[in-house]
């Protein structure tokens, strides 16, 4: 691969980005670089959008880490991927040396790289990335369904760590794109799922899924379980709305021995009612991201059609127009996950 003139979107602070012509350099020793088909906007994108992350990202950033795309070239070490191949990244370039790293758990390096946001990003033409990082998809995957692999990957970690069985009830507290995510991966894995969520377009979207929903402005979130529970409780709640309220109710509508994953970031530190803990014997579960086999997990759900990617896609904009994408986004009571079209790919 020789070095190539590309479009990539470069955040510049106070809500802005400018698309401008940048230089991709040939993959290096052991490197993969890969052309880019669709990329997610996610959360913590739009925290960087609302400037809470400047101090971390700068004013000169490429953003991106939910993406899909194509390998251009790879780097002469390099054996687990091949020009041509479709392929998405899992974002996270760990030290290796940490304690973290030397117990097998690279995923939660004590210091952690996350591409995307401590280096540039997907919102590019062609975007190189450590091999290490690659997975390669089946043929036949739809581009724009493996931009949700890596989201859905926390969901599968999320769901993993739960220990979810058969038949148990769950709840999913919030029902934005990881909470969707969360409860179909949930469902598929045999719980039956519950989700609150107090945005109408939501529970709209999650009713259209096929999902049981509990609005906590209209009606007791606790008494409402109870009753679908047969005043059990949920098996497993997964917190994903990261509100006090939120909080409250993960604990007040928790089951005897019921397992709690803190699945969202908490911006400020909650309240928790720690003598629920003691009463019911809960469990709280600490998930953060995802490791390989949660890729590869999301990839063989994707795969086989078990994710309506088409029902949580709920919007497509070229990288032309990031800014106004962002905007629209920023403002939209109705989006679940929205993608950057960055390639011509199908």
């Amino acid at each position: 691969m020789e070095t190539q003139t590309i479009s990539a979107a470069f955040y510049r602070g106070n809500k802005s980005f400018a698309v401008e012509q940048a230089t991709a350099l040939p993959p290096a020793e052991n490197e993969v670089a890969i052309r880019i088909a669709y990329c997610g906007v996610c959360g913590t994108d739009m925290h960087v959008y609302h400037g809470n992350m400047d101090a971390r990202v700068g004013h000169n950033r490429v953003l991106g880490h939910e993406m899909s795309g194509v390998v251009e070239a790879v780097g002469s070490s390099v054996s687990n991927a091949s020009p041509g191949q479709k392929v998405v990244v899992r974002p996270l370039d760990h030290c290796g040396q940490c304690p973290a790293c030397k117990a097998g758990h690279q995923h939660i390096c004590h210091n952690l790289k996350f591409l995307g946001l401590d280096t540039d990003g997907a919102m590019q033409e062609i975007w190189n990335v450590p091999a290490h990082t690659v997975h390669v998809l089946p043929d036949e995957i739809r581009m724009d369904h493996a931009a949700l692999i890596e989201p859905l990957a926390v969901a599968c970690h999320d769901v993993r760590l739960s220990e979810l069985k058969v038949g148990e009830d769950v709840l999913v507290i919030g029902g934005g794109p990881i909470g969707v995510l969360v409860a179909m991966v949930a469902r598929e894995a045999g719980g039956n799922v519950i989700i609150s969520e107090v945005n109408e377009n939501r529970i709209a979207i999650a009713k259209k899924l096929g999902f049981d929903t509990v609005n906590p402005v209209d009606e007791d979130l606790a008494a409402a379980i109870n009753e679908k529970t047969g005043d059990k409780g949920a098996d497993v709640v997964f917190e994903v709305s990261g509100t006090q309220p939120g909080v409250d109710a993960m604990t007040a509508c928790a089951a005897t021995k019921a397992r709690i994953v803190m699945v969202a970031i908490h911006a400020q530190k909650p309240n928790i009612d720690l003598f629920q803990f003691f009463w019911r014997e809960l469990q709280l579960i600490g998930a953060r991201v995802y490791t390989g086999e949660d890729y590869e997990k999301a990839i063989a759900l994707i795969a086989a059609g078990a994710i309506d990617a088409d029902t949580v896609i709920t919007d497509v904009s070229p990288l032309s127009d990031i800014q106004s994408a962002f905007e629209s986004l920023d403002a939209s009571p109705t989006a679940l996950k929205s993608l950057i079209k960055v390639g011509d790919f199908s």
